[in-house]
Formats: structure tokens, sequence, C-alpha cells
């Protein structure tokens, strides 16, 4: 399996780039990457180029850069705006729905779900949203905001061409078929108050149910994501 790397879009347009610190521990320790071996590069806005390890030191690496290489994006562009669980939990949400594709996750308020996070935690959710990036083999390390009021919802969907806000049904939605841009909505466990709804009814969000199971935000949300990005299949 080839390795990927995180650089910063200025050292992706250089010939070459030293790579020091956690980076050179990650690759040469950890993953074990030798002279002569490939590897695949990437700056976290979608673009990747592949690299040769050209030397190896006591404490930096040496990689001479090449062509292009697969971004692995899906796609379509997905955002998701989501009432945030407990710590712990959004930390797997962040991550897994990184994995799976999505572009940008919003955290929002709602009136079951009032919560609160300081930047601290956003800067910790970016960093698990960049190893994320690495670990699937992707090039765009999602933007991660907020916790967004809920009035801001209507512009931060407003960008795309489908909404759809998840909600529980006893069947699933059929025929779901996204292509372009989509945003897809996740609400508290308690659900969606009728305002809420009424709100997003206006916006011209669809609903899309995934059955009478009553899951936890996370999952709902992978389980949205996966579906709706699913349903586009290519990769660009």
């Amino acid at each position: 399996m080839t390795a990927s790397l995180l650089l910063s879009p200025e050292e992706l347009d250089r010939p070459d780039v030293t790579i020091e610190g956690d980076r050179y521990r990650h690759l040469f320790r950890a993953r074990r990457q030798r002279v002569g071996d490939r590897l695949r590069v990437v700056d976290g806005r979608g673009r990747a180029r592949w690299a040769r390890v050209a030397r190896v030191d006591r404490l930096a690496g040496y990689l001479e850069l090449a062509g292009e290489a697969p971004g692995n994006e899906p796609e379509t562009w997905l955002e998701l705006c989501v009432v945030p669980p407990k710590p712990q939990r959004l930390t797997w949400l962040v991550e897994k729905c990184t994995e799976v594709g999505v572009s940008a996750i919003h955290l929002i308020h709602s009136g079951r779900g009032p919560r609160s996070y300081g930047a601290g935690t956003l800067e910790r959710l970016r960093r698990v949203a960049a190893a994320a990036v690495i670990q699937s083999d992707r090039s765009l390390v999602p933007e991660i905001s907020g916790v967004h009021e809920w009035r801001e919802l209507a512009e931060l969907t407003s960008g795309s061409e489908t909404c759809w806000a998840l909600d529980p049904s006893p069947e699933p939605t059929a025929g779901v078929h996204t292509l372009g841009s989509a945003c897809l909505v996740v609400g508290p466990e308690g659900g969606w108050e009728e305002k809420e709804r009424q709100d997003m009814e206006a916006m011209g969000c669809l609903t899309l149910a995934l059955g009478p199971r009553i899951l936890r935000t996370e999952t709902a949300a992978l389980v949205g994501s996966t579906l709706l990005l699913a349903s586009s299949q290519r990769t660009v």
C-alpha cells in the first residue's frame, strides 16, 4: 500500500521537500519508508502528487516530487450540518465522515441539542480530520466550523444544489441520487422540534429517512453521508 503524507500547498508546488519532526517520525519510523520508495503527497485542498524518497538522514528525509496523482475525492461535494454529540462521539463522527468523503462539517445548535466548544476543541477535530485524510488516501481536509446558531443554517445550506434533512420514518427514502453538491442536516437524538422541521422545509430540504431504527447522531451522520456519497460513486 502506497504511503500518503500531508504537505502545505506551498510545499506541494516545489520540486523537492524536506520532512522533519512529527512527519519524519510518521513516514520513516512508523511507516518505514526507504530510499527509492514512492508515495503520494497531498495539500489538504484536493491536490495530490507522486513523490520519491531521495535520501533519509537521522533527523530528516528528502522527497523529490513528481507528477499529478489521483485526488481520490468523491464526485459529490457533501457538506454535513450536524447537531454535535458529546466530545468523544463527535471525534468519532469527524474521523469516520472524513474517511468516507465528507467535504465540510458544520456544527449547529438546535432546540434539543445545545452544545458549545472552545477553539481548542475545533483545532483538535481538525487534526483528527487531517489524520483521517491520510488514513483514507484522500486529498481534501474537510472544513470544520461552529458551533453555528440555528438561524445560520439557511446560509450554510444555500450553496448546495440539494439539501437533505435526516428524519426517522418507518420506510427508508427510495431513489436517492445526488450529484454536484449536497448538504446533509443531522439533528440530535431527541429529534427535531416542529419549528425546525418547518424551517428546513422552507429552505427546500428534502427528507432523508434511513428506516424505523433510531440511530445515535454520529451513526446517523455516517450512514446518511455514505448513502449520499455512494449515490454518485465516481471519484475524481
